[in-house]
């Protein structure tokens, strides 16, 4: 005689395995943040001037702001034109080659932006730009 036997729904062979799909999702989370670029911003926003010869610079680069009121920012925190040499230096241990960008606003003072420029070349920067709008 042949048995039959009945599955309830309380049965263990009708769940579903999900360890495959978390595997799959963190995969995924590490993909993602291994291939993602950051881009650091000054912390405050500057009135740039425009310019026709405006060009597109790398991601990866130093961004120094400084403010129609004559303040230097980096990272969101001032700093000063006397702390410019130090951060610079610093942040350019990785990389001798990193570029320095200094957004200067519309209306700041052209001495304060010519000393960032100084400092910044002083502290090792190969390449120091202004930034501009198109």
């Amino acid at each position: 005689m042949r048995r039959f036997r009945h599955f309830s729904a309380n049965d263990s062979s009708s769940e579903i395995n999900i360890s495959p799909l978390i595997d799959v999702v963190f995969i995924l989370l590490i993909f993602f943040i291994v291939t993602t670029v950051f881009v650091e911003e000054t912390g405050v926003d500057v009135n740039k001037p425009r310019a026709a010869s405006a060009e597109d610079l790398e991601k990866n680069s130093i961004l120094i702001a400084v403010t129609s009121n004559g303040e230097v920012y980096q990272g969101g925190r001032s700093i000063g034109v006397n702390g410019v040499r130090s951060v610079v230096a610093a942040m350019l241990e990785d990389d001798q080659k990193t570029p320095v960008i200094i957004q200067g606003d519309t209306n700041a003072n052209h001495g304060i932006v010519v000393q960032v420029i100084d400092a910044a070349k002083l502290a090792g920067a190969q390449t120091v730009n202004l930034a501009t709008s198109k």
